[in-house]
């Protein structure tokens, strides 16, 4: 059985489950089983998989690189580098299903390598609509914000509002790809130049 890695991304599975001993059976010869999740239906995909409407993870998406990241990794830091991803954004089914990567658990792993960073709550002011801004001005009782429009408000709720009084009126933050993270996009490309595009 391929357990290369299975401690990255798949110690939670039973390797006695016999579900998930066809599913590495499948990708025995790749350099490490793409992530599973506890959720999946794994009868249900590996039927699917039989019939042709469901496809393994392309197997140059579980090589990583030098970094000890996988394409996935970069493709997450693609998505936060438009500016519009926060901690309440939700993770695509082609994470698992075409990168064969734990989308949350890839976050943490690109922000423990400095790759991309948690915004403060006054930096992420933006992710915020104006009602919610004139909320939290209203109240810490802060005057004359009526009519002001969101860049406005952004203004004014970081010259009146300490990072704590901000932090604690909500709970969601954005995310800034780092120099280091732009680099690594830069170092591999093709990563990126083969997944499908839309706007964000």
């Amino acid at each position: 059985m391929n357990t290369n890695n299975i401690e990255k991304q798949n110690s939670h599975l039973d390797l006695q489950d016999q579900a998930v001993q066809d599913i590495f059976a499948l990708y025995q010869d790749y350099p490490e089983v793409p992530y599973i999740s506890k959720k999946r239906d794994k009868e249900g995909w590996l039927n699917a998989v039989r019939i042709g409407s469901e496809q393994l993870v392309p197997k140059r998406n579980m090589v990583r690189f030098e970094e000890d990241t996988l394409p996935g990794h970069l493709i997450l830091l693609w998505r936060i580098q438009f500016g519009t991803f926060t901690n309440e954004s939700g993770y695509p089914k082609y994470f698992e299903y075409n990168y064969g990567i734990n989308g949350p658990q890839a976050l943490d792993e690109v922000i423990e390598k400095g790759y991309a960073v948690e915004l403060s709550a006054s930096d992420s002011l933006d992710h915020l609509n104006a009602a919610s801004l004139k909320a939290i001005l209203k109240h810490y009782e802060v005057a004359g914000y009526s009519k002001m429009k969101k860049p406005e408000l952004m203004e004014l709720a970081k010259q009146e509002l300490s990072e704590e009084q901000l932090a604690s009126q909500f709970p969601l933050r954005g995310y800034r790809i780092t120099p280091a993270g732009e680099a690594i996009l830069a170092k591999y490309p093709e990563v990126v130049d083969r997944h499908p595009k839309k706007k964000y």
